[in-house]
């Protein structure tokens, strides 16, 4: 399954902290002081992060918790599924280093 980096940092981060998160916490991705890449601004951001959240939603890897008017969901909180922690799971295992032993 295809991640982007965006959506691989989320799952991290929801991997580690456990429980519902609100979703202010993801802009920390974008607010890197040592990355080289440029960041995109505030709206920009903000509707990335929308869109990366609604596609796990779709791909089952989230539940998205939030308030809805007649027009538009608001997604204010998120959960991992038991799907979503296994694929959490597997790219933490992938980006340890494995050290060989004789």
């Amino acid at each position: 399954m295809k991640l982007s980096a965006l959506q691989q940092f989320i799952l991290l981060r929801c991997l580690e902290d456990g429980g519902k998160i609100e979703r202010s916490d993801f802009r920390g991705f974008y607010c890197k002081p040592a990355d080289k890449r440029k960041t995109a601004l505030k709206k920009y951001q903000e509707g990335a992060i929308t869109k990366s959240l609604e596609r796990l939603i779709d791909k089952e890897l989230m539940i998205g918790y939030g308030r809805r008017t007649p027009h538009k969901w608001f997604i204010t909180h998120v959960r991992l599924t038991k799907k979503g922690q296994k694929i959490g799971q597997w790219l933490l295992e992938e980006r340890q280093i494995k050290l060989p032993f004789e």
